[in-house]
């Protein structure tokens, strides 16, 4: 493993989740709930921030490693999901939502190592679908955790709104991305 800049930060973006999900169960004699919706969106907000610094500053170092490339997915994966394993349990997110977002995640990242191997990796790179996705996930998931109207706007009720949209998104970026993958595999085993 090669340690550099972008690494630390995604390590650190791992090492954030047992502090993220350990914000609300902190005593509430400590803490508030309101308090802890604030306390959660700031981490999660911060680990969002280092998943984008990691890459700009892989690139701008020329830091880029092959370990790095594996572990900021992954990072990323895991602070999704327990954001919304989080998220499902404070009643703020419908189990469905979290089970379609997770485990498309699931699914593709298994998809992409299958295609790698099949040296097909380009068949399953990401698209603007998946990018739109993300954008109204890493939108959502914070509005739903500070919970709470901000700037005069009901975080609760746009977050909800772009988590189902971020759901939708999910199943057709699925589906695009096996589509793709079923399209690439099939070229090599085509005999005409």
């Amino acid at each position: 493993m090669h340690i550099n800049i972008p690494n630390i930060l995604t390590w650190g973006r791992i090492a954030l989740i047992p502090v993220f999900i350990g914000v609300f169960y902190l005593p509430d004699a400590w803490v508030g709930m309101a308090q802890k919706n604030v306390l959660a969106t700031i981490i999660f907000t911060a680990a969002a921030v280092t998943d984008w610094l990691d890459g700009y500053l892989a690139r701008v170092l020329k830091q880029a490693s092959a370990f790095g490339a594996f572990l900021d997915p992954v990072a990323d994966k895991l602070m999704v999901a327990a954001s919304l394993i989080m998220l499902v349990q404070l009643g703020r997110v419908d189990m469905i939502v979290s089970i379609i977002i997770i485990g498309r995640e699931i699914t593709i990242s298994a998809l992409r190592e299958w295609m790698a191997r099949e040296g097909q990796s380009a068949s399953v790179a990401v698209a603007t679908v998946g990018k739109f996705k993300t954008a109204a996930q890493m939108t959502a998931i914070p509005m739903l955790l500070l919970h709470a109207p901000l700037l005069g706007v009901d975080m609760r009720i746009v977050g909800s709104i772009l988590i189902y949209v971020a759901a939708a998104l999910t199943l057709w970026s699925m589906g695009y991305y096996l589509h793709r993958a079923m399209a690439g595999s099939t070229k090599d085993t085509d005999p005409g």
